[in-house]
């Protein structure tokens, strides 16, 4: 969970992007779980400011980020669209927190931070990483040392 420090009456620039940041990712990392309906309301809620229509062109984006990463094959291209999206809805969250007054950014921030906590507990359990970069593979033995990523998509 991302802190903001307050210098006098100001967040610090930086406690802004770290939400932004978290929210971006948040919304890549809850795109293929259960909980993506709850996360995609939410933030279109945000997005959308009380305003119906602003709210659903909001859902409309956020699905077509679903399926943006959906269709993404695996590997690195897979990487680059994730960082893509990511960076899309951190971009639009910056502007948006900077376009609030502070007592409205200070609520937008709690908002924001209870969604990635409920992104980063809707995450896939099972998920361990490992890389073998300088390893030897013998007998279904490895040698060497690093990390792999392992997950379980049986939940999928």
């Amino acid at each position: 969970m991302v802190f903001l420090v307050m210098r006098g009456n100001a967040m610090l620039v930086e406690g802004l992007v770290a939400v932004a940041a978290a929210g971006g990712g948040a919304i890549v990392q809850a795109a293929g779980t259960d909980a993506w309906n709850g996360i995609r309301r939410g933030f279109a809620r945000i997005f959308g400011r009380g305003e119906a229509g602003r709210e659903q062109a909001e859902l409309e984006r956020l699905d077509q980020t679903r399926a943006v990463l959906e269709a993404a094959q695996e590997g690195e291209e897979a990487q680059r669209v994730e960082i893509a999206q990511v960076a899309r809805w951190q971009t639009r969250l910056e502007a948006l927190l900077e376009e609030l007054p502070e007592a409205e950014q200070q609520q937008m921030v709690v908002e924001l931070q209870a969604l990635v906590a409920e992104a980063e507990a809707a995450k896939p359990a099972g998920t361990v990483h490992n890389d073998f970069s300088r390893a030897t593979f013998s007998n279904s033995q490895v040698l060497g040392s690093g990390s792999m990523t392992v997950t379980n998509n049986y939940d999928k």
